[in-house]
């Protein structure tokens, strides 16, 4: 299910969800413009790789050369294709406006980065062994997506939804088209660890983070207000 856009409004303008489309696009524009072996090395020393984070940690098993804690930062704006910034920036487009428009918009910064930051740490503790780099925004917007999930339940998303060999566009609640999302996560963060269990090299997509920015939202969401002016908003 791909979502193409929701019906919640909102009363301020996403200044931050802004920016970071932009700064995410930006990063990615200037990734692209490196020779391909420059751009590898640039990867791997801005993404989030298990082992030289818990180097730079000091709870690494062994020495680890280059560790460092860096990249729980940068990772969450750099993305490996075309297809993989799209994805993300137009979730964020499409669910980011509504949190930031609840949070106010430094709080909604601070909800961001923070989901990133889960989001690796659970990477991280479930790939502890590995040695591949992992960039992208995807679990800082797992977090939108958990907080737009507890707050926003009932809205609707029109999503594309594929028949067989046909596509068609329904409205469907928030809650089953992010549940389905963070189940999908999970059910598949299960099926890849037995797989890499035993690997120190193991790609692909990072589930895990998935799933740990998406539950740092639904718990984040809870602790923080809902900013003062809109709140009046609903009392007049």
């Amino acid at each position: 299910m791909i979502p193409i856009r929701d019906d919640t409004p909102r009363y301020s303008t996403p200044y931050v969800n802004y920016f970071l489309i932009a700064l995410n696009v930006l990063v990615f524009l200037f990734e692209i413009s490196l020779a391909p072996p420059t751009r590898q090395a640039f990867i791997f020393q801005f993404g989030v790789t298990p082992v030289r984070v818990l180097g730079a940690l000091g709870m690494a098993s062994v020495n680890v050369p280059h560790a460092s804690a860096v990249p729980l930062l940068t990772s969450m704006f750099l993305h490996a294709s075309w297809l993989h910034l799209i994805g993300n920036m137009w979730v964020l487009w499409i669910f980011g406006d509504n949190i930031e428009d609840y949070l106010g918009h430094f709080p909604y910064l601070i909800f961001y980065l923070v989901s990133g930051f889960a989001a690796s740490a659970l990477h991280i503790l479930l790939n502890s062994s590995s040695n591949v780099p992992s960039v992208g925004a995807s679990g800082a917007i797992a977090g939108i997506m958990g907080a737009y999930f507890l707050l926003f339940p009932s809205a609707r998303v029109l999503t594309l939804v594929p028949l067989i060999i046909f596509f068609t566009f329904i409205w469907l609640p928030a809650w089953i088209v992010l549940g389905y999302w963070f189940v999908l996560q999970f059910l598949s963060g299960a099926a890849t660890a037995i797989a890499y269990s035993n690997s120190t090299s193991g790609g692909g997509i990072a589930f895990w983070a998935h799933v740990g920015g998406f539950v740092a939202g639904l718990v984040m969401i809870k602790l923080m207000p809902q900013r003062l002016n809109r709140r009046a908003r609903y009392m007049y």
